[in-house]
């Protein structure tokens, strides 16, 4: 028999039931979270993934990854669903499975490090809603921000999987900073402090082949848990580094389902299965009940296609190797530049993302650090008058220079650090503990801020992570007031209506709608009635006397006016027209200086209010952008006197935001 590596061949055997391998591979799978979330920006809805859960359950995955990450906030911020709901659902059909979840560390699943007593909250919450394993991740590997959440896991008898967040500075592992001696060094730390499995978690697709085989072969070596690859199809290399990683001896790998695969996602499991076929380390699993799960999925595809990047027709992605830019980063920093009108600035941008990961101490590139690298840069690109400005510093990068996020890969640049702690509120020298020994506990003002509106433990949490977002949820949730159109999901039946839409505008059937006139005296009014919808259609009569028929107002449908035209069928707008988007608020900025929305975002706060002096520099103001929050400056010395936004508030380019006078 020949022999690769710790990869034997055996005797071949293609039937579902086949003898065991020896030392079969595992395999996680990703499809219900990080599969959608890297090809659908996270849209994944949860009756989607029941027509297929208990199909899932059977093919023996060794987990399924199916709530963390972006999860959490995307389904209260533009799914209306509660985060919460989906475990205790997914659970009851997936019974034969473990569930795992991707958390943060002391991030939990938000953005920032979080107070001790809402970690140990939310960890406590995970187990009790049903996940089994936790893979455990800091984006700066810094493990002291595993402390709180592993002593809850470990109380709870869970599995701790501790992560590595694999980064490069070159184009193939190695240099004097991440290299195989980095990781080892690391994985012995995780080990010490209880971790069950050790995972590579490689979130950009860097890891080339013969670099996957070194560096997991070096860590068998070195620690006795098993060992776990993740890494995403980005740049193409993906299938060949667990290829390599199973060669080299690699205890667990990770893989979805093949609609949900390749791209910015993972590499596919069917074509590993049929590969292993014959081996010491086959799968095990049914390559027709992988079939038929994949095709019960591309049924619900089209519902998210919207999602799906098509900029371009490769699948693979050459500028996660030369750029250092994971997938979901680059598609933000995109979508952000595009919003800005400053697309042509992208270049730009990708120069200045070097430099202020070196500034920041060359951290690894992940959620959060990537946004965080990722939105300085486009401000730094943007509106920095010289190189080294740093003239708009978001809050996370103070955060960063502080000590918030904990210890940087190499020490951050003296001079960025002090022009961030200036006037920072506490305090201008950096701190070097634990961040949680700094963040006061929480969960008791949440509890009060939450009176009235949080029905629960689990409520309560949502709006610790996100107060905003996470009370108007809430809201919604329970019926205080209306869920959005766009957040309720979309059918296919509402796919076909768009495609055939589409059809007809490429066939050139569809006419323009004439532009409305002002409404003239002489109307005449109709009822109509269409499919059982009652319409009250008003038409002004050319020429000769009015004839006024029916003067009373239509009983639940709003106003309409038909502009008669050639065409003899003329259209009537929907008895049930979605709401027209909220303009923004009206400010008199006559005498005074505007200060306008250099990016679209949300409305978070402001630092003054009216009646306040500002002087030129100081901030006026905080808005979202990419999930960081953006310190808006006065431009000039006065007095704020306009203040028109409220918390939440969906702000555009260039709305005009406060006026100073």
């Amino acid at each position: 028999m020949d022999k690769h590596s710790c990869v034997e061949m055996t005797t071949m055997h293609y039937e579902p039931d086949r003898p065991k391998a020896e030392n079969p591979v595992k395999v996680q799978d990703l499809t219900f979270r990080d599969g959608h979330q890297s090809l659908f920006a996270t849209r994944g809805r949860t009756e989607d993934m029941l027509n297929v859960a208990e199909l899932m359950d059977q093919v023996g995955f060794y987990s399924m990854e199916i709530w963390g990450g972006a999860t959490f906030d995307t389904m209260h911020r533009y799914l209306g669903e509660d985060p919460w709901e989906r475990i205790r659902v997914l659970k009851k059909h997936l019974t034969k499975t473990p569930l795992s979840m991707l958390l943060r560390g002391q991030n939990l699943v938000g953005y920032q490090n979080y107070a001790d007593d809402v970690v140990e909250a939310f960890v406590q919450r995970c187990c009790d809603n049903g996940i089994d394993i936790f893979r455990v991740f800091d984006a700066l590997n810094d493990f002291r921000n595993f402390i709180t959440a592993v002593k809850i896991i470990k109380k709870n008898n869970k599995l701790f999987e501790g992560a590595i967040c694999f980064s490069l500075t070159e184009q193939r592992m190695g240099g004097d900073i991440y290299n195989i001696e980095y990781y080892v060094a690391k994985a012995k730390q995780l080990e010490e402090m209880g971790a069950d499995t050790i995972c590579i978690k490689d979130m950009a697709g860097l890891i080339a082949p013969y670099d996957a085989y070194e560096l997991i072969k070096a860590l068998k070596e070195n620690v006795k848990v098993p060992v776990h690859l993740h890494t995403h199809f980005t740049s193409g290399m993906g299938d060949l580094a667990l290829f390599k990683a199973i060669e080299a001896g690699v205890d667990i790998i990770d893989t979805c389902v093949a609609p949900y695969a390749y791209r910015t996602s993972h590499p596919a499991i069917e074509p590993l299965v049929i590969s292993l076929l014959g081996t010491n380390r086959d799968t095990g699993f049914d390559i027709k009940l992988l079939n038929k799960i994949g095709k019960e999925m591309e049924k619900d595809i089209p519902k998210y296609l919207e999602f799906a990047d098509t900029t371009k027709f490769s699948i693979i992605d050459t500028d996660v190797i030369i750029h250092q830019t994971p997938g979901g980063m680059l598609s933000n920093l995109v979508n952000q530049l595009r919003q800005m009108d400053a697309l042509d600035k992208l270049e730009d941008v990708f120069k200045e993302i070097p430099k202020v990961r070196k500034d920041l101490g060359q951290i690894p590139l992940v959620t959060p650090t990537s946004q965080i690298v990722g939105i300085q840069a486009v401000n730094n690109a943007l509106f920095d008058s010289y190189e080294g400005e740093y003239s708009r510093i978001t809050e996370q990068v103070k955060d960063l220079c502080y000590g918030l996020y904990g210890k940087t890969t190499l020490p951050i640049n003296p001079e960025v650090q002090k022009k961030a702690l200036k006037g920072y509120p506490r305090g201008e020298t950096p701190i070097t503990c634990r961040p949680g020994d700094v963040i006061p506990p929480a969960m008791e003002q949440v509890h009060k801020e939450c009176e009235g509106l949080a029905k629960n433990i689990d409520d309560e949490l949502i709006v610790a992570l996100y107060n905003i977002t996470g009370k108007r949820f809430l809201r919604i949730k329970y019926g205080l007031e209306p869920m959005p159109e766009e957040m309720k999901p979309k059918t296919l039946a509402d796919v076909k209506k768009e495609q055939e839409l589409i059809a007809k505008a490429k066939a050139g059937k569809l006419i323009e709608k004439p532009e409305p006139k002002d409404k003239p005296q002489d109307l005449r009014q109709f009822d109509v009635f269409v499919d059982n919808t009652y319409y009250l259609v008003e038409v002004s009569e050319k020429g000769g006397t009015p004839k006024i028929v029916n003067s009373r107002p239509a009983p639940v449908i709003s106003e309409t006016i038909v502009k008669p035209a050639n065409n003899p069928n003329p259209q009537v707008k929907p008895s049930n027209p979605a709401p027209e988007p909220k303009p923004a608020p009206v400010v008199n900025s006559e005498g005074g200086t505007k200060i306008t929305a250099p990016m679209p975002g949300m409305f978070i706060r402001y630092e003054k209010k009216p009646g306040d002096p500002v002087k030129q520099g100081e901030t006026v103001l905080v808005l979202e952008a990419m999930k960081m929050y953006n310190n808006i400056p006065s431009p000039v010395d006065g007095v704020l006197v306009e203040a028109p936004f409220t918390g939440g508030a969906n702000v555009a380019k260039g709305d005009v935001l406060a006026v100073i006078k």
